[in-house]
């Protein structure tokens, strides 16, 4: 696929700002996405509330609500910019993919890129990706004083989250970076599924 992921200058390139967030994570959670034309206009801007999801959730609905866009109006050549570098590096094979929440849905972006001429996805500072955020956020906004949650695409089921009742103790523990924002620590590598227990320490204290 890394046909796809290559820059041409032939054809005018349509670029889709997508952000995606949840305010507990899993938490309210919405997207927001601003599409531009090639001269730089304004072509389309969508959001939606999620219900309660993750954060990774949120930023790949915002991904294949750009990719439903681009293939519903005929788009050829989309660039995708988003601030969430795991989700970036995942489209790219740089990650692996391993919640199995999230995997129906990069499954789902990758096919939908394919059928695109053209298609690039970058990764930008959250500064830099200020109108997909503000999009993002008046989603979560609505949801948060009773909106129903709604998805502009239609995507695979995702599988039911266990129970700590439900899962085995595992006896091997892999460690997983993470920084604390607000006092809520956000996973950078990768996501761990609803209900799982942590040991949370400090980088210094591993040296």
């Amino acid at each position: 696929m890394s046909s796809v992921f290559d820059p041409s200058t032939e054809h005018a390139w349509h670029t889709a700002y997508t952000d995606g967030g949840a305010r507990g994570n899993p938490g309210p959670a919405g997207y927001g996405v601003s599409v531009l034309g090639p001269d730089g206009a304004i072509a389309a801007e969508l959001s939606g509330y999620l219900g309660l999801k993750t954060n990774n959730f949120a930023e790949y609905s915002a991904l294949l609500a750009a990719l439903e866009w681009a293939l519903a109006n005929g788009i050829t050549h989309l660039r995708v910019v988003s601030d969430s570098e795991l989700m970036v590096k995942q489209m790219h094979g740089r990650y692996k993919v391993s919640s199995p929440g999230l995997k129906p849905l990069h499954d789902e972006a990758r096919v939908r890129a394919k059928k695109l001429a053209m298609f690039r996805i970058e990764h930008v500072l959250r500064g830099k990706n200020k109108r997909a955020d503000a999009l993002a956020n008046a989603a979560m906004d609505s949801g948060m004083k009773g909106a129903k949650p709604s998805r502009p695409t239609p995507a695979p089921a995702v599988p039911q989250q266990r129970s700590l009742m439900d899962v085995a103790p595992k006896p091997a523990h892999r460690g997983m970076r993470g920084v604390v924002r607000n006092g809520v620590i956000h996973l950078l590598d990768d996501e761990l599924e609803d209900g799982t227990t942590v040991y949370v320490m400090r980088e210094q204290d591993l040296r």
